[in-house]
């Protein structure tokens, strides 16, 4: 049997009678998380080193605030700030305008400049198993208080929530619960996370397929079947310079625009993988590809001496903001679901290698997008000779996987690939070809 986990969005029938306790976990949840900043840039300053999940729980599970929330959705509070100011540590290493995770609150100012008060925004809350008790036949769920919010400390109290989602939906196995406030409509909303368990298929066939993951274009697909595709990284370029610059112009990078700016850019960021995901099992089901061979970038951001590489300011604002490892966790489980595995294999000298004949020569990569073969005296795609070479798995001669690399084989299709472009609204499709037909 396969795992899998869907999440459901649920609108709230009783809003008007859970909306003020919601309202309070919500501050809760932006009040420990600036406790939770202010400690970790303490220790920032006093050591250079980012404390983890693990010690941000033991510093503060005592903090009367860590009693705004149910034990576990705190902790999920602190791991969401420890996983911000990683993020924000790689990208320093590239770029100094970076800045750590900031306050979550916005103050008010008299009209003197003196400050009034400061208000917290209302954050997501997150309730694990624990923390629920689902009422399946009548779509409600109780969701524990926490103890600041409860009239005995050791009282079980909750909130109870009734909700609807869309037609069709039936929520079993519910594994966590996500209260979000939706500032565009001024009302809270359930993300229902749910496990299910389905049959495991088989796989559509007996051939493969190498993906190499890159930035111009973000996924070069190439198939036994002498196949390949290319998917052109673009729309997700221009999120990652238009999205910094408009967060940049905001008076408060922790207001209300700047949050908008965020999420946007996260949701689109979120629906390119996924539809690439989808787009890219879809074509290995319909060429009976049964396993999928993925080059390995860790490491890709570093040196030999395990130094950041700087790649120059563009190019270090796209590689640090790559999030590869996400969208590899996206391709696995998308092709799970059709009976494929993916296998991550080594990236080393597949691009400088000869995916024809062999000859390995870091000279041959002439422009960004040609690779020119003097042995064999052949021209391609170099995004294509990558993929090609992960699907072969060069770095591995035992490999069952690997074939010979001087076979007898046609070469055109490894200079035209077929090119997939992104729409916000429709996905990947096949890019126009313009002929141009003089009489």
């Amino acid at each position: 049997m396969l795992e899998v986990h869907r999440t459901h969005q649920a609108k709230i029938l009783n809003h008007r009678q859970v909306e003020e306790m919601l309202d309070r976990h919500g501050w809760s949840a932006s009040k420990l998380w600036n406790v939770a900043n202010y400690h970790s840039r303490q220790v920032w300053d006093e050591t250079s080193e980012i404390p983890d999940h693990g010690d941000l729980k033991d510093e503060l599970k005592t903090h009367p605030i860590y009693k705004g929330l149910h034990s576990q959705s705190s902790q999920r509070v602190l791991e969401e700030l420890a996983e911000a100011f990683n993020s924000w540590y790689g990208k320093k290493q590239s770029d100094n305008r970076a800045n750590p995770p900031g306050y979550r609150k916005k103050n008010y100012y008299d009209t003197q400049g003196r400050r009034v008060h400061e208000e917290h925004p209302r954050s997501t809350v997150t309730w694990k198993r624990n923390g629920i008790k689902h009422d399946s036949k009548n779509n409600r769920v109780r969701l524990s208080k926490g103890a600041n919010h409860k009239e005995h400390p050791k009282a079980w109290e909750y909130i109870l929530v009734e909700y609807e989602t869309r037609p069709g939906v039936v929520v079993e196995n519910l594994q966590q619960v996500r209260a979000v406030y939706d500032k565009a409509k001024g009302r809270w909303e359930l993300h229902l996370v749910c496990k299910d368990e389905i049959g495991t298929p088989d796989a559509p066939g007996t051939e493969s397929a190498g993906v190499d993951l890159g930035i111009c274009n973000f996924a070069a697909v190439a198939y036994s079947t002498e196949d390949a595709d290319l998917y052109p990284g673009n729309r997700l370029k221009q999120d990652g310079y238009y999205f910094p610059k408009e967060i940049a112009k905001c008076d408060d990078s922790s207001g209300d625009r700047a949050t908008r700016l965020h999420n946007k850019w996260s949701e689109r960021r979120t629906h390119f993988f996924h539809s690439l995901a989808k787009h890219i099992v879809q074509r290995c089901v319909e060429k009976d590809v049964g396993r999928i061979n993925v080059g390995d970038l860790e490491g890709v951001r570093e040196d030999g001496n395990g130094e950041s590489k700087n790649w120059g300011t563009h190019s270090n604002l796209d590689l640090h903001g790559w999030a590869f490892d996400r969208f590899t966790n996206i391709l696995e489980y998308k092709a799970k679901v059709e009976g494929i595995d993916v296998v991550d294999v080594s990236e080393r000298d597949t691009s400088k290698t000869c995916c024809v004949c062999g000859k390995e020569d870091e000279n041959q990569r002439v422009e960004r997008g040609l690779y020119v073969c003097e042995t064999c005296d052949a021209a391609f795609n170099a995004d294509v000779n990558g993929a090609e070479n992960i699907r072969l798995d060069i770095n591995e001669s035992n490999s069952e996987s690997s074939t010979s690399l001087d076979e007898d084989r046609s070469t055109g299709w490894l200079a035209q690939p077929g090119v997939y472009l992104y729409d916000l609204s429709s996905g990947f499709q096949p890019q126009v070809q313009v002929v141009d037909c003089k009489p």
